[in-house]
């Protein structure tokens, strides 16, 4: 019995929404007691919603760097609560107010992650502010004052609390984040390398073009894991960092490498997959091939399960026998001496040495401390140096054409429109018409309009089980019970199922306002209506202000996934011209390349969601997607197998036009030209031919590594007139390709 609690209470722990819940609770059942115990009942609510306010702006970081954004926060939350209660009873100093600080803060997202939650989190207090002002009831009560203070020094004391307890929490588990990081790190592996075998059909006619489009949708969620951790780890080693690393951010740090090393082998492509199900329809090799990658998917995914509930790491031997069986399969291919079969073996055989690379680097996670560290352990500060460096960032976004500051004035103007029907419908009661245009009005119309469904229906849920609660459970020490189980349910679930977190929150401040008031039943359908009125609001400041289309920024998202592969081409060859290193430089093309694939995968998931006249790229884009990430994935086999070759003559020759190709296929993307698109595609053409012979003659091609070589780059020419052709197309019109495409 004792071991089974054990094992329930790491799973438990091994969860982060049950850690961040947790947290939670102890922070709203502190802030419950202490208001029980001293008789203020009524001052729960806004003693809540600075707790809130405070977990909302809380990001993952050190004690130090906690207790410094602490500091930043309490100060932008003093502001903000001060302002709204000076100009509270000024509607035109209000409006004014509130429109210029939405402005700025959400211009300060641009300088990073934690400012962005700060400036976010300032904002909702603002909002929050004005609620717990408006009840007449709370300055009705006996021990009320009446001074202007006591609202904004309630907010800030149940933010003050909150962040103390998450500076405390982090100080005594700094490790925690980081783990579940790598948790999930390892489980987006697993799905990756599971998704990936699904490629290696050994049957003729499977839809690969199909089957590679899902994997570069899911590889944006395996570079989302990978730049979490990142930041994780780096927020623990912090920028002045110079000694290697000890313990166990030795083992993080080394099992991240490892995961970028496995992501790099993962996403690696030999050869075409459907010649290959062609050549070799008689043969069990592709299966075997697959079930190597099977394995290794479920090797990840136990790795994650080890990580996350404190259990040793563990790499069992069934990989290791399905990989001598397929080299066992290549070999009994390879002595029928089949002269067709020379190219496709070679591959074969490439793809062999890259899985047992993948699999003795999966073998060594079972051990990540011993040895040391296995790269440079440096990686790349994307945090604001100076105060000089973050105006910079803000300035760059000054522009029309930044999406950042297109949803500033949106959601600026948004917030102003809704303060105005507040004053002409409900001008005392009416501040969730705001709260709602807030929290829905995203970046892109698709999340908007995601956000508006969920916030409705949540809504409607929480309304109706905050008058099931009331009618049922009418004492206050009941509902305070519930109000603490809705807090920590909002935020276990505000990231993966906002519905449930909409109706939690609004449990919660339709109780809150309960224990103050003792009638909330008033409430529930002005509350209804002012989703509703929030919602309408929001959705027409995408639609009509400044809208973001990714239909019309995909020329500029395409061009940063054609030149990130240009520039992390040129980074392999250099490694192939001096030796292997996994240095920061590489990492971060590397990196970049990948972070911009996800881009251009994300931009055109918004796409599909967008009205139909902005979507006349849309079918050109997914092409687009389908091609960039097959490219990224001829590249990223070069960078698995990276070794010293000769890297002149025909090798440099072709690295040096594919790399430029790239460069000017990117370059015309953001001129809107199509003048250059054609130029050079007879020439890729000629070059990866000539590729395709020299690996077949033993003199050009003495090893299998310079054999490799070779084969990756005709690989890559070969990928550069359908590149330029689906250029021509975001140029030219979607009209004009689809007509090419239906010939």
């Amino acid at each position: 019995m004792r071991l089974l609690n054990t094992t329930w209470w790491r799973r438990l722990w091994a969860q982060d929404a049950f850690v961040y819940g947790l947290r939670v609770f102890v922070a709203l059942a502190g802030a419950m007691a202490l208001c029980w115990h001293l008789d203020r009942l009524p001052l729960v609510a806004p003693v809540f919603l600075g707790t809130i306010a405070s977990a909302i702006a809380e990001t993952d970081d050190n004690w130090r760097g906690r207790l410094r954004a602490l500091l930043v926060t309490l100060l932008s939350f003093g502001v903000a609560a001060a302002s709204v209660e000076v100009l509270f009873d000024r509607p035109w100093a209000f409006v004014g107010g509130l429109t210029l600080a939405t402005f700025g803060l959400t211009l300060l997202g641009a300088v990073g992650e934690r400012y962005r939650a700060i400036a976010q989190a300032t904002m909702i207090l603002a909002i929050y502010t004005a609620l717990s002002v408006e009840p007449d009831a709370l300055r009705a009560q006996p021990h009320w004052r009446g001074a202007f203070w006591q609202v904004p020094t309630l907010l800030l004391a149940g933010a003050a609390w909150y962040g103390l307890l998450s500076v405390a929490w982090c100080a005594l588990f700094p490790h925690q984040p980081v783990r579940q990081n790598l948790v999930r790190l390892y489980e987006a592996l697993g799905d990756y390398l599971r998704l990936k075998a699904s490629l290696f059909e050994p049957v003729r006619g499977v839809d690969v073009e199909r089957r590679r489009l899902a994997l570069a949708q899911y590889n944006g969620r395996v570079v989302a894991a990978l730049n979490a951790t990142k930041e994780s780890i780096f927020s623990r080693l912090g920028r002045r960092a110079t000694l290697a690393p000890t313990g166990r951010m030795l083992q993080h740090l080394n099992l991240y490498f490892i995961a970028q090393d496995v992501h790099e082998r993962a996403s690696s492509s030999h050869y075409h997959y459907n010649a290959w199900a062609d050549v070799f329809f008689h043969s069990d090799v592709l299966y075997r091939a697959q079930r190597v990658l099977a394995l290794q998917g479920a090797a990840c995914t136990g790795l994650a399960e080890a990580l996350g509930n404190h259990l040793p790491l563990a790499h069992d031997g069934a990989a290791p026998r399905a990989l001598d069986d397929l080299r066992g399969a290549i070999d009994h291919l390879a002595a029928q001496a089949q002269p067709a079969w020379a190219r496709p073996l070679r591959s074969l055989r490439a793809l062999a040495r890259n899985l047992a690379t993948l699999d003795a680097q999966l073998a060594a996670a079972a051990t990540p401390g011993a040895g040391g560290l296995h790269a440079d352990f440096s990686l790349f500060d994307r945090t604001p140096r100076s105060l000089a460096d973050a105006w910079a960032r803000v300035r760059a976004q000054l522009r029309l054409s930044s999406p950042l500051l297109r949803h500033a004035v949106r959601l600026s103007l948004a917030l102003a429109a809704g303060y105005g029907v507040m004053q002409l419908s409900d001008p005392h009661h009416g501040y969730w018409i705001v709260m709602t245009t807030l929290f829905v009005c995203q970046q892109s119309y698709g999340a908007t309009l995601a956000k508006v469904s969920q916030r409705v229906a949540g809504t409607v849920a929480g309304l109706v089980a905050g008058w099931a609660v009331m009618r049922l459970f009418p004492g206050a020490a009941v509902q305070a019970l519930f109000i603490v189980a809705a807090g920590v349910l909002f935020f276990a679930t505000r990231t993966a199922r906002y519905l449930v977190a909409t109706a939690a929150i609004t449990l919660l401040v339709l109780l809150s306002f309960n224990q103050i008031s003792g009638d909330a039943y008033t409430l529930i359908v002005p509350r209804m209506v002012d989703t509703l009125v929030g919602s309408a609001i929001a959705v027409s400041a995408v639609f009509l202000i400044l809208p973001d289309w990714q239909g019309r920024r995909l020329h500029e998202v395409a061009a940063q996934a054609l030149a990130a592969n240009g520039a992390y081409l040129r980074e392999i060859m250099s490694q192939y011209g001096s030796g292997k290193d996994d240095d920061l430089d590489y990492r971060l093309a590397r990196r970049n390349a990948h972070n911009a694939d996800s881009a251009l995968s994300a931009a055109l998931s918004q796409l599909f969601k967008e009205p139909g006249f902005v979507r006349r790229h849309a079918a050109a884009g997914m092409r687009l997607l389908v091609l960039s990430h097959t490219l990224l994935s001829y590249l990223s086999a070069l960078g698995a197998h990276r070794s010293r070759v000769e890297t002149g003559g025909l090798v440099g020759e072709a690295a040096e036009l594919a790399a430029a190709r790239l460069e000017a296929l990117a370059a015309s993307l953001r001129r809107r030209s199509a003048n250059a698109v054609d130029a050079g595609d007879g020439a890729a053409q000629s070059l990866a031919a000539r590729l395709e012979q020299a690996g077949d003659d033993d003199a050009a091609a003495p090893d299998d590594e310079q054999r490799l070589v070779l084969a990756q780059l005709a690989l890559v020419c070969r990928q550069l007139p359908a590149l330029g052709d689906v250029v021509a197309a975001l140029l030219r019109g979607e009209g004009e390709y689809m007509a090419e495409v239906s010939k």
